[in-house]
Formats: structure tokens, C-alpha cells, sequence
């Protein structure tokens, strides 16, 4: 057995931080599919909410693959796993896409159940959105169970667990602070002058952000911004999606490659605070504007400006 195949065997879990921004949500994609996926996995489970990167994040690990709920909401129909029948010869599709949560408004669970096992029994690839919906209907756990939350979850579940009623409720109850940390990350962005802005990577932590600009230090006085921001959270300005590459903040047109992953007004971004320095990224060259949200934010902030001034 290869090195690859003994570390598929032995994976409980791997966590990665969940991008906000959709290219790198690709890429995380590329990655995952490279490192865990198998040539004999043919039940892909992914758990995750709405507005979490479920799609785009599958798009990124089955480059080609037509989801029968695409992000413009346009949903194939008839729904080819439930025309299996029909499709024969060498242009039967491997792999099948279904949203459980939309297809369940239209087919009973167990239709759909069958016609998931029925793929996999053919030797088809089945790529399921929202599997702790419909896995109380199967005999098998997913052979690669995927969450997306503040944190994307890969593990390789066995007879034991992990279960997708786990895998939900943590993604569940960390999705928030992801969506709370991009609105923030877009707020601190729309206060600081365009230059800066355009010059401007991005970068995660846990619950909070990084804004990392390359070279030099930017001039920005970092109590003035952050008053700035908390000022446009006080109000509770409207924060809505426009397209794939835009939003608006309080009416104004924002660029945003994420536009998706937001709380709806900037008021619910709870505890926003920056770490009062930039910190300087020496190996990379880069200056980072760290910003923290959430119940703990108070202590993440007072120990990141307490840390040596390079990171190494």
C-alpha cells in the first residue's frame, strides 16, 4: 500500500480554515480532492448551511461537474440521479451532484435514498449537499464526509463515527463567527483609503481576519479605523449581495470576492475590535491588520499585540 493509501486509512480528521473569498475556496477545493480524495469513494457527503461555500467548494474539487443547484439558482431538472434508467451508453454521467434540502421539497426521502444507493451500486460517484438530511434514510455513512463551518472538515468516517449529526452541529454553531468575520473584514475595508484597499491580501484566523499588505507599512491610524467601523456596526447598516464580485455596504457598492458569506446588516457583526499595531510577516515581507470578533475577542486581541513584533 502506498504512503497515500495508509494516510486515507488512518484519517480521523483534518481541519483547514474555511475561505471567505470564492478563488480560494477553489483552491482549498483542489487540495482537499488531491490530498483525501479516493478513486473508491463513491458516496461524498457535504454538511454544511447556506450561504457557507458548499457549492463552490465542490466545484473546486470536481472541476467540470454540473450541481443540480447552481449558484444562480438555476436546478437541473429532471434530476438525472432519479433518471438513471434513461441514461445508458458512454456518455452516462460518473458523477452526480443532489442538494438534499432543495430535492426533499419535490421527492419523499427514501426515493431519493434509493436512487443515491442505486448510483453507488452502478459504480457512479454520488456528491451529496446537506447528508444529515438523508443519511437517516441510508444503510452506509459517506465513504469522505466533508463540513463547512468556520472550519472545513474532512474526515474518513468508519463504523464508529464521525456521524453527520456531529459534523452538522459543530459546522452549525461556527458558521456564525465566519460570517460575522468577513462583514467585519468588508467593513474595515470600505473605511480605509483605496489605495491601501487595493493593495490589500487576505488572510484567516480564528474568529477574526487579516488584512496583509506587502513592502511597507500602510499610514492608517488603527483606532481611527476601528472607530470607523464600529461606528457603521452601531448604526447597522445594510450589508447585500449584488453579484459574484460585489455587495453593497450601506448602499455603496463594495467589491467583495465572497459576496455570499455575510450577516445581513453590519449590527449583528458582534465584539469587533483590531489588534492596535501592525504586525510584521518577516519571512513573507508583508504587514497585517489583524481583526478579532466574537466573545473573546477582547483576549485574542491583547494577546496577539502582546506577540514579538516579527512572525517568523
Amino acid at each position: 500500500m502506498s504512503y497515500s493509501g495508509r494516510m486515507q486509512k488512518s484519517l480521523y480528521m483534518s481541519t483547514f480554515y474555511a475561505p471567505r473569498g470564492r478563488n480560494r475556496i477553489f483552491d482549498l477545493g483542489i487540495q482537499i480532492a488531491q490530498m483525501y480524495l479516493s478513486p473508491f469513494d463513491k458516496l461524498i457527503g457535504v454538511i454544511g448551511d447556506s450561504g457557507s461555500g458548499k457549492s463552490v467548494l465542490i466545484r473546486g474539487m470536481f472541476p467540470g461537474l454540473e450541481l443540480s443547484n447552481d449558484d444562480d439558482g438555476v436546478n437541473v431538472r429532471p434530476l438525472p440521479i432519479l433518471d438513471q434508467d434513461y441514461e445508458t451508453g458512454f456518455f452516462t454521467p460518473h458523477t452526480y451532484h443532489l442538494d438534499i434540502r432543495f430535492e426533499m421539497g419535490f421527492t419523499q426521502p427514501h426515493e431519493l435514498a434509493d436512487a443515491i444507493m442505486k448510483a453507488v451500486r452502478r459504480g457512479k460517484r454520488v456528491v451529496v449537499e446537506h447528508f444529515d438530511l438523508i443519511y437517516p434514510f441510508l444503510p452506509t455513512n459517506a465513504n469522505l464526509l466533508i463540513g463547512v463551518g468556520e472550519q472545513i472538515l474532512v474526515t474518513r468516517p468508519n463504523p464508529f463515527g464521525p456521524f453527520p449529526a456531529a459534523i452538522a452541529k459543530q459546522c452549525q454553531a461556527s458558521l456564525k463567527y465566519r460570517l460575522m468575520a468577513h462583514t467585519a473584514e468588508d467593513l474595515c475595508e470600505f473605511c480605509l483609503p483605496k489605495a491601501e484597499m487595493d493593495r490589500a491580501a487576505h488572510d484567516d484566523i480564528h474568529h477574526g481576519f487579516i488584512l496583509a499588505f506587502p513592502n511597507y507599512e500602510p499610514d492608517i491610524d488603527l483606532n481611527e479605523l476601528e472607530k470607523k467601523v464600529q461606528e457603521l456596526i452601531a448604526r447597522d447598516v445594510s450589508v447585500d449581495y449584488v453579484d459574484e464580485s460585489h455587495i453593497t455596504i450601506d448602499g455603496h457598492l463594495h467589491e467583495c470576492t465572497g459576496p455570499r458569506t455575510h450577516v445581513p446588516t453590519a449590527g449583528k457583526v458582534k465584539e469587533f475590535r483590531l489588534v492596535k499595531r501592525f504586525l510584521k510577516d518577516h519571512f513573507n515581507k508583508r504587514y497585517l491588520l489583524i481583526g478579532c470578533i466574537g466573545e473573546d475577542s477582547m483576549e485574542n486581541t491583547r494577546r496577539l499585540s502582546n506577540m514579538d513584533e516579527d512572525i517568523n
